[in-house]
């Protein structure tokens, strides 16, 4: 029997786990607050276990055969109709995405949400174009050949739950294979809306299943299930080893994104004001962007210059309610997240760090966190090389190309790195010298999603995006015909 919706700003959103196109509750329920009012208690959700993985697992078995048997235009038809439904439900996501992890109202209705449904259509109208490879060797005539892959399991963190929750399902399901969506506790909400949109859609029951609950009671039965045979996952790197473990287990391919430690490169040639300016924009979202340029390296001889232009961008910044047009920075969306992150500026403090701007707890009743600058007393500082996911930049300078190039790859991350220079060489010199997954020359954010995307070091494995993420999704066949045996 389906538990009673609760409603955010009169949105209806079910508590309930979606398996096998119905409504499953469990006996067990975890609560959700909202990170804008921590008083503002969202809802009681369903808190799976391994029968719950077991039931989703099951039903994604069970739809296997006839969604891959599909042919890919007829699965993007599915998938274009629930590109129509997100755009058509904008707004009611947008509201509800605010109030579970507080991402600004106004990004979420001009272009987050929508980003949703263009991963469907996109990575649907990819599936349904491709043509493999062929070429003629040895007397044979080839052929490369997707075939679906069977059951995946996706895993999501809290940080832009609705973007990475469509962006990593769109592949999967355009590729043939059925899934398991397990979003993360702490917002869970839009994926839950999610369903109710395949449902009307007329997806087939068990195409997509979405369970809620914790890591180690659900996701952990999940992703050691011997009947999955792909899993995505991002979050952090403790917990992709766990994972990582479970997948070898199986031999289950499995691709990780784990988060950043980016650095953004200034050198004195540069659009020093527009780099100033990029640099204070990394405190959006408070700092909880993994893709986020994190360690801010400046060439000495601009430093005051670009020191002064940098303050005046941070101090236009509004910490304030999320739903409010005027806020730039958002609450953070935990208390104990936002306890982790004022760790990090204590200790960096009591090391000797400097703390050049914030460093403290705005407001003590919210979860806001002032936008803090932090100069190391050296690069082996903690703040410099583990990732803080906070409103906490640090700021180095360096006195040439190599030194900058030394301290873009002084840490084990690898995932993103952004380089502000005039010169058309440099970019590509120093744009290839830096070790990460993806490098923006003066400019940030800007995603083609046909690009590979994914981490170096410990910010990941594999590549998402594109035909990358339908190749990982796809088990690949050669198929090789002799030449003149077949009329």
């Amino acid at each position: 029997m389906p538990s009673p919706r609760f409603e955010i700003s009169e949105i209806p959103v079910s508590p309930d786990h979606f398996i096998g196109g119905a409504r499953v509750s469990s006996t067990a329920t975890f609560e959700v607050r909202s990170p804008l009012d921590w008083d503002w208690k969202l809802g009681e959700m369903a808190r799976g276990d391994a029968l719950t993985a077991d039931a989703a697992v099951t039903s994604a078995v069970a739809a296997f055969e006839g969604w891959a048997g599909l042919e890919p235009k007829e699965r993007a038809q599915y998938l274009h109709r629930l590109a129509d439904l997100i755009d058509e439900n904008i707004d009611a996501l947008a509201t509800v995405e605010c109030a579970d992890m507080a991402m600004l109202l106004e990004s979420l209705q001009a272009r987050v949400i929508h980003r949703g449904a263009e991963n469907f259509r996109s990575y649907a109208d990819l599936a349904a174009g491709y043509q493999g490879r062929t070429w003629s060797s040895k007397g044979t005539d080839n052929q490369v050949i997707r075939m679906p892959a069977g059951p995946a399991v996706i895993i999501t963190p809290w940080n832009a739950p609705w973007l990475l929750s469509t962006w990593k399902l769109a592949p999967a399901l355009a590729a043939g294979n059925p899934v398991i969506l397990k979003p993360a506790e702490w917002s869970p909400l839009s994926a839950s809306m999610l369903a109710d949109l395949a449902s009307d859609a007329d997806l087939p029951p068990g195409v997509l299943n979405i369970v809620h609950g914790f890591g180690d009671e659900v996701g952990a039965a999940l992703v050691a299930d011997k009947r999955v045979r792909r899993i995505s996952f991002t979050g952090s790197p403790e917990t992709a080893r766990h994972i990582g473990v479970a997948a070898a287990r199986n031999i289950t391919p499995f691709t990780a994104e784990l988060g950043g430690k980016g650095p953004l490169v200034v050198f004195a040639d540069s659009d020093l004001e527009a780099a100033a300016k990029k640099a204070a924009g990394q405190f959006d979202d408070s700092g909880q962007v993994c893709l986020a340029g994190t360690r801010l390296l400046v060439e000495a001889s601009v430093s005051a210059e670009f020191l002064e232009m940098f303050h005046r961008f941070t101090d236009a910044h509004v910490l304030g309610d999320s739903r409010d047009p005027r806020t730039t920075i958002s609450p953070m969306i935990h208390p104990d997240h936002l306890a982790r992150v004022a760790g990090f500026v204590d200790r960096a403090r009591d090391h000797g760090d400097r703390i050049v701007r914030g460093g403290e707890r705005w407001k003590q009743d919210g979860l806001w966190y002032e936008p803090t600058l932090i100069e190391p007393v050296a690069n082996d500082s903690e703040v410099v090389q583990r990732e803080v996911f906070g409103p906490v930049l640090t700021y180095q300078t360096f006195e040439d190309e190599t030194e900058a190039i030394e301290l873009a790859n002084s840490t084990d991350y690898g995932l993103s790195g952004i380089v502000y220079t005039g010169s058309e060489e440099r970019a590509t010199r120093v744009g290839s010298a830096i070790i990460a997954g993806t490098v923006w020359v003066n400019t940030f954010l800007v995603r083609d999603l046909t690009a590979p995307f994914g981490g170096c070091g410990i910010s990941g494995i594999g590549r998402e995006g594109g035909d990358y993420a339908l190749d990982f999704h796809s088990d690949l066949k050669t198929l090789q015909i002799s030449q003149g045996s077949v009329c």
